[in-house]
């Protein structure tokens, strides 16, 4: 899998693969550790979780001694863009207006987040890039 084709992760598997890319490898065991105080997970499951990952292509490994390397083979940005197609494809048809009214008329924002989702869509990204 290359790293602009995004697996589709479930929600935990989000939070497992935020540990590997912020860390850029790990061992299963280092996951365990930065998880310990964010999740009450036990460590079967965490590697539970990482071996879907492999599965899926969104992990990739490197055996060193007795012990497995985990490193991402898909990035943040392109799995964050995935998952926000197929949310909104699922909940809105794909349609981005009804989305962003939705989202926007059931919170209140700041007139500072207000501005920046203005030049997002005004300059085609938070820093005036398209995206």
């Amino acid at each position: 899998m290359s790293k602009n084709h995004a697996p589709n992760i479930s929600d935990s598997e989000w939070t497992v693969m935020r540990v590997f890319w912020s860390r850029g490898e790990s061992t299963s065991s280092e996951v365990i550790a930065a998880l310990a105080s964010e999740t009450d997970w036990k460590p079967k499951t965490i590697q539970t979780l990482i071996r879907r990952l492999v599965q899926k292509e969104a992990l990739t490994y490197q055996k060193i001694g007795r012990e497995y390397l985990y490193r991402p083979a898909v990035d943040e940005r392109t799995c964050e863009e995935a998952a926000s197609r197929r949310f909104l494809d699922r909940v809105f048809d794909g349609k981005l207006a009804p989305f962003l009214a939705t989202f926007v008329e059931s919170s209140n924002y700041s007139e500072e987040e207000i501005a920046q989702l203005k030049q997002i869509l005004e300059e085609g990204g938070p820093d005036g890039n398209s995206a």
